[in-house]
């Protein structure tokens, strides 16, 4: 679709976190209108000529019927409640944690990657609470210098997925099923 562009490509229209999303990471997706194809969101969103879905009067539509109850390739668990917070707390509020959010999952990949855990440092750093995350990063920072990023990274997606299970979140894309 023609002219959808979007000014924010950390936060989708519809509720998504772009900037934690691995399509993104990976070079495979510039974001929510920036020049990737628009989807059903985005056409509605330009007919009522909005920004963010939660700024329309109709919303929540029949869009959002089933929105969360599986994932892409990014997890729509948060999709609703975190459109309802970047409302409360504004949208600039909202994107100055996203910022954040995005610099710790850097972090993670930067310093535990192994390969295999981008994924799961995406879901985490999507799902859990800032504060969570400071406290993994800080307790990966006392595993030991010369300790092999296998273990490194094993470590801290553990610990990761306790606190995840604490919480009551899955650390895991939930796909469509048939």
């Amino acid at each position: 679709m023609k002219n959808f562009e979007r000014n924010n490509p950390l936060f989708s229209l519809c509720g998504l976190n772009c900037g934690l999303c691995t399509m993104k990471l990976g070079g495979h997706c510039s974001g929510c209108g920036q020049g990737n194809k628009p989807c059903k969101a985005a056409r509605c969103g330009m007919e009522h000529n909005i920004e963010y879905c939660f700024q329309c009067l109709e919303y929540p539509c029949q869009i959002y019927d089933h929105a969360d109850e599986y994932d892409s390739f990014i997890t729509h668990l948060h999709q609703k409640v975190d459109m309802m917070k970047a409302k409360k707390i504004g949208i600039e509020s909202y994107c100055e944690e996203q910022i954040e959010k995005v610099k710790l999952l850097e972090t993670l990949l930067a310093k535990y990657d192994s390969g295999r855990e981008k994924t799961v440092f995406c879901l985490a750093v999507n799902l859990l609470d800032i504060e969570d995350i400071h406290k993994v990063l800080n307790e990966g920072s006392q595993l030991a210098s010369d300790m092999p990023i296998k273990d490194k990274a094993k470590c801290v997606s553990n610990r990761l997925r306790e606190i995840a299970n604490e919480r009551g979140i899955a650390l895991k894309l939930r796909k469509k099923r048939k």
